[in-house]
């Protein structure tokens, strides 16, 4: 232990000693490693963060809450912050138990915005401001997709509010602020950096995080993270816990897309969101060797929706979308955003990459809201009977009737062959195709029946391709479409 702490501290008098080494002889970079001073930047943005507490009814069951351990030195004050949350009745029958988030304010006369699972299945919200007073409040709109929400309290004189910054700007490593209401401690100011940035974390079809090392802790959700202007550049939505407590890996999401849906729903209380009308696939290694791309660039086309803006346009299954409205695709998740951010009916340049040749298509952009219904009502059809074991890549699989519908639960609107069986070690096992899956297309031609797919199977191992692109729903649903490269060997002579 002796020698431990020695070596340590010949490493700090290293430091002292020869801070050249580092370049701190330099006035710039020693400022520049100096902690910021936020005092003043917090006194001028605290007053417009505010605490959010919600009422909402649960079946009794449901009430489950983490237990403070009897020797924990904070079990009294965790047991009240967990009582007040669990509310009162007997158990299985409903009853009202308390939430609490963050938020802040954007308009002088009272919107305030916050996070959508902050303020979900509420049946009372309160909106308490820095001066003590409370408000209730009223849902004026809500995007589950980026988990954001706007509320509206209606206070006797205008509040202070706070102007959003350029999220597009921050750069990894510079110095940013949260506030929130972490465990009901309102006005909880926390100082970090930003550790990443456009994170996706699987939580939605738009993720584009903040990663920030900044303290949050449940109940900052909906709170305001701050550049050193005192501008929102994100809103503090989720952490990574194993504990339930800060481990210094927190999520915001970037102003650049709060603005957007802040704006919509105080204008029309809901999202107006562009939509291309297809689903889409990031392009793998293995696919792209198989669609003889030059890279894995792009977004991959799975399926073009029956109706929409992309088929009116001539998209097809396959295709790979390499530039939307002037901007360049490199990956798959980037194009949903762009497009979500795009205004309903304007006319796009999509430029796409088909069977090797580019080309370019114009595409008047749809509803998102509107072509998700659309997507639900499409009609059920049915295909002829027949069934094909195919040894090359180890599946079974029947042509979709009614009954096999039923069966395997596949939605009403994917057609295609269903898979009944896989083989121990073959192609299809080495990608996890499973029962159940339904197998759309194959080599880019549409499947009705079993018959088509040992035939398509047959003539690439003639024509010695290497691998065999398919198209999947995986278990039957439409939107876990996508694309499977299976190696193929030639059988031996």
């Amino acid at each position: 232990m002796y020698r431990k702490r020695c070596f340590v501290l010949a490493i700090a008098s290293t430091l002292v000693l020869q801070p050249q080494m580092f370049g701190l002889d330099n006035p710039a970079v020693a400022q520049s490693q100096s902690l910021p001073d936020v005092a003043d930047l917090a006194d001028r943005v605290l007053p417009a963060v505010v605490e959010i507490s919600v009422e909402s009814k649960v079946k009794g069951a449901e009430v489950q809450l983490p237990q403070a351990p009897d020797d924990s030195p904070f079990k009294d004050f965790f047991d009240d912050f967990l009582n007040k949350r669990r509310g009162d009745g007997p158990g299985g029958q409903d009853r009202l138990v308390s939430g609490m988030g963050s938020g802040f304010v954007v308009d002088p006369w009272g919107f305030v915005v916050t996070n959508n699972h902050v303020i979900d299945g509420a049946e009372r919200i309160e909106v308490k401001v820095q001066d003590g007073r409370t408000y209730d409040a009223v849902i004026v709109g809500r995007d589950a997709k980026t988990d954001l929400a706007v509320l509206r309290i209606k206070p006797q004189a205008a509040l202070p509010s706070l102007k959003f910054g350029d999220s597009n700007a921050l750069r990894i490593g510079e110095w940013v602020m949260a506030i929130g209401n972490p465990f009901g401690l309102g006005g909880s100011v926390s100082l970090g950096i930003v550790s990443a940035r456009n994170r996706d974390i699987s939580s939605g079809p738009y993720d584009d995080f903040i990663q920030t090392d900044a303290a949050i802790n449940k109940g900052n959700s909906g709170g305001p993270l701050f550049n050193m202007k005192g501008e929102v550049v994100g809103v503090n939505t989720a952490i990574f816990s194993p504990t339930g407590g800060s481990v210094g890996i927190g999520f915001s999401v970037p102003a650049s897309t709060v603005q957007n849906v802040v704006q919509q729903l105080i204008k029309y209380q809901e999202t107006r969101r562009g939509w291309l009308g297809v689903k889409l696939q990031q392009i793998t290694a293995d696919i792209a060797q198989s669609m003889n791309l030059p890279n894995t660039s792009g977004a991959l086309v799975a399926d073009v929706t029956a109706g929409g803006p992309s088929e009116k346009a001539g998209l097809e299954s396959g295709d790979v979308i390499i530039e939307f409205d002037g901007k360049p695709i490199t990956e798959m998740r980037s194009l949903p955003r762009a497009v979500g951010e795009t205004d309903v009916g304007k006319q796009v340049k999509l430029k796409v990459l088909r069977k090797g040749s580019e080309m370019s298509f114009d595409v008047e952009l749809g509803r998102l809201e509107d072509g998700e219904k659309v997507a639900a009502a499409a009609p059920q059809t049915g295909s002829p009977t027949d069934t094909a074991k195919i040894e090359k890549i180890g599946v079974t699989v029947n042509t979709l009737t009614d009954a096999m519908r039923q069966k395997h639960k596949v939605e009403a609107t994917v057609m295609g062959v269903v898979v009944t069986e896989v083989t121990d070690g073959s192609p299809a096992a080495d990608k996890k195709l499973a029962t159940g899956d339904v197998i759309v297309e194959a080599a880019g031609k549409k499947l009705e029946t079993a018959g088509q797919l040992t035939a398509v199977v047959d003539e690439a191992i003639k024509t010695n391709k290497t691998s065999l692109l398919l198209l999947v729903a995986k278990g039957g649903k439409e939107s876990e479409t996508r694309f499977f490269a299976l190696k193929l060997t030639k059988p031996s002579p």
